[in-house]
């Protein structure tokens, strides 16, 4: 797992003099400390894009330190060309110049200085994975920052102090300690990267940990404090594989498109390469095959040519996974062997830098001559001779187990074909269960949250039915008859309330109630409800002429309807009910009660929209019990 650090923090002498410069060739009239100090402002300069002009710029400010007796300068220029040197990837050059440059910081009592390089020794040292020494530079770092109260070296330490515990995890909490320690000191000193590399590490531990809402609030911060900086992409992507693993793959989508449009914007090529792997792998996770192997075909393409190894080593096995799933065998094999390879490769480099670290630590204690590292460099061309051999030995037994494999998952596929399209069948009848019970937005939101948080809403149609007489049909009617009454009258209500988007409420004895304009807000769900409620009453018309064929008596039915706010929400923890409550609720009862039978009986809210539709007879004011007098219309 990747995690970002603070490694090195350049501490340079304050200079006031001007200088003049052209092609890193530097002219002074006077040799004194000034020239030193613009020296190391220039070689500063060249770090990142020209480390060897810096090394040289800096070897002149050496030269020049030490003519005129500037152990301060001396010091900062030793520094420097050990910069310089970290900037090619020349550890132990480095860390030479470093030593010499803490021994003359130490001497002049320069504790900031001092400081500042035991910080950048144990870079170094976390580099070549000696956390041993680098916990002990970095802890040497924090305790003179602390005493000279450098806040900026405080952080940095704590920083990295965190970075070596989070290396294990079993001291992730040391990490998360040091972490939490750091992240106030950086927005105390405004320092946005520092605030968002501390947050992003604390997002890091906490995804580690399967504490999601910790980590996605940490992610969220670091993406705050990058404000669409080059390190954005990394805190975006870490969104995204939080709500991947949540399966809200919108977000995870959304999250990992914006952190590719960054990149690409700023020319990451590593971040473009993460951004893709991570569409991929939420297409994966949704079984978007199309989509997934889109993706991860563009991350090969960037990760080749590139050589990011790392990286490719993920898209081989991502391959191998999606053509394994679709059943394509022969490109499964082909990148399973693809990710087989590389991985081999990938451990013969981690072996390379165990060498490497070898003799780093070697040069190091015993500083041997050039001819002693001619003969390790010979010893290493050998180790990498048979290494060589090991490697392809190992292929060839890595071809034949992967054609065993690939042999036994056929055979496993044929056996999983049932039993998946058996889960299917359950996963989609338990799907279908809940969203006959619950609205589709609604049961959603509980599937990828647990809860369903209650909402406000500004405008509502509610429709209210019962039928009159009824207590006196059931008196006639057995049980089963009067409940498969019911039935075919509530299924019809069911079909036309679907058919115009409207939203069933619950039954409640022979009391049928609806709703339109929720869970999703829309336009024009007054008109559709008004609609529904006459198609309705047609519906009943029309049962009622069968049943008087029959000699039955008819079932006579009341219509109310009223339009404003309502909250609607989930209640109880078991055998979930999606319910709204409000005045607009209670109105519309009482219209349904001071209706009369076969009509629809509307508020003046309702007759101030529909006026132009439908004719309408004016009631005038009726009183409804618990509200009062209500202007009431029939809808002719």
């Amino acid at each position: 797992m990747i995690i970002k650090r603070i490694l090195v923090v350049l501490f340079l002498i304050p200079f006031a003099t001007a200088f003049s410069q052209k092609e890193n060739n530097i002219t002074f009239t006077k040799a004194d400390t000034s020239r030193v100090n613009l020296l190391l402002s220039a070689s500063k300069s060249n770090f990142s894009k020209a480390p060897d002009s810096a090394i040289l710029i800096a070897t002149q400010a050496k030269e020049l330190a030490e003519k005129v007796n500037y152990k301060e300068g001396l010091a900062t220029a030793l520094k420097n060309i050990g910069i310089g040197y970290y900037y090619q990837g020349k550890d132990v050059e480095a860390l030479n110049y470093w030593k010499q440059s803490l021994e003359i910081f130490k001497s002049i009592k320069d504790e900031v200085g001092a400081s500042n390089i035991l910080n950048n020794i144990g870079a170094i040292y976390f580099n070549q994975k000696d956390l041993t020494n680098a916990l002990d530079y970095y802890l040497q770092s924090l305790k003179l920052a602390e005493k000279t109260q450098d806040k900026l070296r405080i952080l940095t330490a704590l920083n990295n102090i965190g970075g070596v515990y989070f290396e294990k995890p079993a001291t992730h909490d040391k990490a998360l300690a040091y972490f939490l320690k750091s992240l106030p000191l950086s927005e105390e000193l405004k320092d946005s990267e520092s605030y968002g590399t501390t947050a992003a590490n604390l997002g890091e531990i906490y995804y580690v940990q399967k504490n999601d809402s910790l980590a996605l609030f940490y992610f969220n911060k670091a993406v705050k404090a990058f404000n669409d900086s080059e390190n954005s992409p990394y805190a975006y992507n870490n969104l995204g594989k939080v709500y991947d693993r949540q399966q809200r793959f919108d977000l995870a989508i959304a999250y990992h498109r914006k952190a590719l449009d960054i990149a690409k914007k700023l020319n990451g090529t590593l971040d473009i390469v993460q951004s893709l792997m991570g569409l991929a792998k939420t297409n994966i996770s949704k079984k978007n095959w199309t989509e997934a192997l889109s993706y991860l075909k563009e991350a090969e393409k960037l990760a080749f040519k590139h050589q990011y190894s790392g990286e490719l080593k993920n898209v081989y096995e991502s391959f191998a996974n999606v053509y394994n799933q679709t059943s394509d065998y022969k490109n499964a094999y082909v990148y399973q062997y693809k990710y087989a390879a590389i991985k081999d490769t990938l451990y013969n480099i981690e072996t390379d830098k165990k060498l490497g670290t070898l003799q780093f630590d070697f040069e190091i204690q015993k500083k041997q001559s050039e001819v002693d590292l001619l003969t390790k460099d010979n010893q290493l061309q050998e180790e990498n001779i048979k290494r060589q051999k090991f490697a392809k030995n190992a292929i060839l037994v890595g071809l034949f187990l992967i054609m065993i494999i690939a042999a036994i998952l056929y055979r496993n596929y044929r056996r999983k074909v049932k039993t998946n399209q058996l889960l299917d069948k359950q996963k989609a009848e338990i799907e279908g269960l809940l969203l006959n019970i619950l609205p589709e937005e609604v049961a959603k939101e509980l599937q990828a949250t647990g809860e369903a948080v209650p909402r406000h809403y500004d405008e509502v149609t509610v429709l209210f039915s019962d039928f009159k007489g009824f207590t006196a049909h059931a008196e006639k009617l057995s049980p089963q008859e009067l409940v498969k009454e019911l039935n075919a009258c509530f299924s019809a209500f069911d079909e036309i309330i679907g058919k115009y988007n409207l939203e069933k409420i619950k039954t409640i004895g022979d009391a049928y109630m609806c709703a339109g304009g929720i869970p999703i807000e829309n336009k024009g769900h007054v008109s559709a409800m008004v609609k529904a409620s006459l198609e309705i009453q047609e519906w009943i018309q029309y049962n009622n002429a069968k049943r008087n064929e029959q000699g039955l008596p008819p079932w006579d039915l009341r219509i109310g309807i009223h339009v404003g706010p309502v909250v609607a929400g989930v209640v109880g923890k078991k055998k979930y009910a999606y319910d709204i409550w409000g005045s607009t609720v209670n109105i519309a009862s009482r219209l349904e009660s001071s209706g009369e039978p076969g009509r629809v009986n509307i508020s003046s809210a309702i007759y101030e929209i529909i006026k132009d539709e439908y004719p309408c007879t004016h009631r005038g004011k009726i009183y409804a019990k618990n509200v009062g007098d209500i202007d009431m219309y029939f809808i002719d």
